[in-house]
C-alpha cells in the first residue's frame, strides 16, 4: 500500500517516492484557461495550498524535465494544457515562516528569501547580465551582494521577472504561497502599517502593469486581505474565496475522492463517521472534506481531532476576546443551530475599519474554516449567510478551545470595566465589579488565613498593573501615616487622582461593615493622605475606603 503523505508538500517527492496522491492536476488546466492574469486563492490552513503550488511549479518550470511526473494524471489527457509544460521561468516564494515579533526581523527574513530566489536563477541571469541596462545590473548586484536598500527589495521581483524573460525569451509565472502570514503577524505584533507598506509596493511592482514579463501569477493564503491594503489599483487580479464556485474542488477532497481513498485502504465502512467529523466545508456549491484530517485518519486508522492545533489562531483569539456578543452566539452554534451574519470577503486590519466588529469575527471564522454557510444570499452588496459549525472536529474546537478564550476574555472585559469605573470615579460600578472579581478569583483559603488584608492588597495591586498610564503608589508615607494605595495619572494632572484605604472586618471586635467603612474613611481624613496628592499638583481627588469580608466588598467615599 502507498504511504500517506502526512506533512508532505513537495509534489515531485510525492510522485517519485510513490506516496498516495489524489489527482488535483486539473487545477493547472483551470489556471491556464482562466482569463485572470493574477489569481488569489484564499483557503483554510492545511488544505493543500503549498502542495498545489508545488505541483504548478513543477509543471510549468522551464528548468524541470517533469513531464513524466504527470504521466497517468488527469492533465496528461489535455494536449492543450500539456503544451505549457516546462515552458516558463518560475519565480516562487513562500512567506509561511515570516512570523517575527518586529518589523526589522521580518524584513531581514523577507530579504533573505528574495536573495535566495535570485540565487536560484543566478546562472541564467549572469549569461545575459552584460547586455542589461546599467541600472538593472546595479540593482541586481546590490541584491545578490546583500547591499540593496528597502526600495530595491520592494522592486526586486519586477526586476527578476524582467531578467528571466530576457534570459529565457519567455514570460514568467509568479507563485506566492501564504502571502498573508506576514500581514497577520504584523497586526498581532503591532507593525501592521509598516509591513503592509512594504507589501503594497512589493506586490504592486511585480503584479501591476507587468504584462511584458508576467504570463500568470498565483497567490495563496488564508484570508483575502483588502484590495485597498495591498493590491491597490491592481485591476488584473481575480480573487476566488470560499464563496465562489471557481476552483471550488481544487483544495480539499470531494466526497467521491474520500470514498476512493477509504476504499483503497479498506476503511470504507468508516465513511459515515468520517463524514460526520471531517466533512461539511462549502466552497462555492461544492462540499469539501478537510484533507489534513482525512489523511491523518487514514494514516492512524482512528477518529481524532487532528486539525485543532495546527495553528496558533492568534487573530481569531484576539477577535473572540474582544467580542461582547459572541458568548451567546456560541451557545446557539454548539446546539447545532445557525446564526445569520454578514460575511465580508474583504479583510482589513486598519484600526478604523477593523475595530473588532462582529462582521470581522464571523468573516475570519468562516474563511479560516471554523464555520460553514448553510444558506447564503447576496443583498445590496452584502453576503448574508446562515453560519453553522462545520463538523464534529470543529465542534470540539469551539467547545474546548474557543469557549476557553471566551472565559478568559470575559474576565478581561470585566477588568476593563472595573478599571474604567475606578479612574472615572464611578464607585457604584467599581464596588459591584470588584466584588465579582474577589468572589470569582480569590479562593476561600486565600481569604481565611492570617494577614488576610495583605492578600487583598496584593490582589488589588495585581489588577492595577493593567493601568499603564497611571503611577501606582502603595504603602508610602503620606500626611501623618502610610497610605494603602494612591493612583496618579503619569502625564495629565487634570485627571482624577485616587486615594484608597483598604480594611478587613474585625470579627473579634464584632465589627460591622458600616463601622469598618467609617473607620477607613476617618483614617483617610485623620491621616491627611491627600496631602501627598496635592503636593504633586493634583487638584481633582477622589478618596474612599474599601472594606473586605471574606469574598464580599463594600466601598464608601470620603465626604
Amino acid at each position: 500500500m502507498k504511504k500517506i503523505p502526512i506533512g508532505r508538500s513537495n509534489f515531485k517527492e510525492l510522485i517519485e517516492d510513490n506516496f498516495y496522491y489524489i489527482d488535483k492536476t486539473d487545477f493547472i488546466s483551470e489556471i491556464i484557461d482562466s482569463s485572470a492574469k493574477v489569481i488569489l486563492l484564499p483557503r483554510p490552513r492545511r488544505f493543500g495550498k503549498t502542495l498545489n503550488l508545488s505541483m504548478v511549479n513543477y509543471f510549468f518550470n522551464v528548468k524541470e524535465k517533469s513531464r513524466e511526473l504527470f504521466s497517468g494524471l488527469s492533465i496528461s489527457n489535455n494536449n492543450e494544457a500539456m503544451s505549457h509544460c516546462n515552458k516558463y521561468p518560475i519565480i516562487y516564494i513562500s512567506f509561511k515562516d515570516i512570523k517575527e515579533d518586529n518589523f526589522e526581523k521580518s524584513l531581514r527574513k523577507i530579504y533573505s528569501l528574495i536573495r535566495e530566489e535570485f540565487g536560484n536563477h543566478q546562472s541564467s541571469i549572469e549569461k545575459i547580465i552584460d547586455g542589461l541596462k546599467s541600472e538593472d545590473r546595479e540593482n541586481y548586484y546590490a541584491i545578490v551582494n546583500r547591499e540593496a536598500k528597502q526600495e530595491q527589495y520592494e522592486n526586486s521581483f519586477k526586476l527578476l521577472s524582467k531578467l528571466l524573460t530576457v534570459a529565457y525569451g519567455q514570460k514568467c509565472i509568479v507563485l506566492i504561497d501564504e502571502y498573508d502570514t506576514p500581514i497577520q503577524t504584523g497586526f498581532l505584533q503591532g507593525y501592521y502599517e509598516k509591513i503592509v507598506g512594504f507589501f503594497k509596493t512589493f506586490m504592486g511592482a511585480v503584479l501591476k502593469d507587468n504584462d511584458l514579463y508576467i504570463y500568470k501569477a498565483v497567490l495563496t493564503g488564508i484570508l483575502r486581505v483588502s484590495k485597498e491594503s495591498i493590491f491597490s489599483d491592481l485591476n488584473n487580479i481575480e480573487v476566488y474565496t470560499l464563496l465562489n464556485k471557481e476552483f471550488n474542488n481544487r483544495f480539499g477532497f470531494t466526497e467521491n475522492e474520500v470514498k476512493a481513498i477509504l476504499e483503497d485502504y479498506n476503511l470504507l465502512e468508516h465513511f459515515e463517521e468520517v463524514d460526520k467529523w471531517y466533512d461539511g466545508y462549502k466552497i462555492g456549491d461544492c462540499t469539501i472534506y478537510n484533507p489534513w484530517s482525512l489523511l491523518s485518519f487514514v494514516n492512524r486508522k482512528e477518529i481524532d481531532v487532528y486539525w485543532a492545533n495546527t495553528s496558533s489562531n492568534g487573530i481569531i483569539r484576539t477577535l473572540v476576546e474582544n467580542s461582547e456578543d459572541f458568548r451567546s452566539d456560541l451557545k446557539v452554534l454548539l446546539k447545532g443551530e445557525s446564526v445569520e451574519k454578514i460575511v465580508n470577503p474583504n479583510i482589513t486590519f486598519r484600526d478604523k475599519d477593523f475595530n473588532f466588529k462582529e462582521e470581522m469575527l464571523y468573516s475570519f471564522l468562516f474563511f479560516s474554516g471554523y464555520l460553514k454557510y448553510t444558506q447564503k444570499k447576496f443583498v445590496e452588496g452584502e453576503h448574508i449567510c446562515q453560519l453553522a459549525i462545520v463538523n464534529q472536529e470543529c465542534r470540539y474546537i469551539f467547545r474546548n478551545i474557543i469557549s476557553n478564550w471566551i472565559t478568559d476574555s470575559f474576565s478581561n472585559y470585566k477588568l476593563r470595566i472595573l478599571l474604567k469605573s475606578l479612574i472615572t470615579g464611578d464607585l457604584f460600578t467599581f464596588e459591584r465589579i470588584f466584588s465579582e472579581f474577589v468572589r470569582d478569583t480569590l479562593s476561600f483559603h486565600d481569604t481565611a488565613k492570617k494577614n488576610v488584608e495583605s492578600v487583598y492588597h496584593a490582589f488589588f495591586l495585581g489588577l492595577l498593573v493593567n493601568l499603564g498610564d497611571y503611577e501606582v503608589i502603595s504603602n508610602q508615607e503620606a500626611g501623618y501615616g502610610r497610605v494603602d494605595i494612591i493612583l496618579l495619572h503619569k502625564t495629565d494632572k487634570q485627571k482624577l487622582a485616587i486615594v484608597m484605604e483598604l480594611k478587613t472586618i474585625d470579627d473579634f471586635m464584632d465589627e460591622t461593615k458600616e463601622n469598618a467603612l467609617i473607620s477607613a474613611v476617618e483614617q483617610i481624613k485623620e491621616k491627611e493622605y491627600i496631602a501627598l496628592v496635592k503636593k504633586r499638583g493634583y487638584e481633582s481627588i477622589l478618596s474612599f475606603g474599601v472594606v473586605f469580608d471574606g469574598k464580599r466588598v463594600w466601598v464608601k467615599e470620603v465626604e
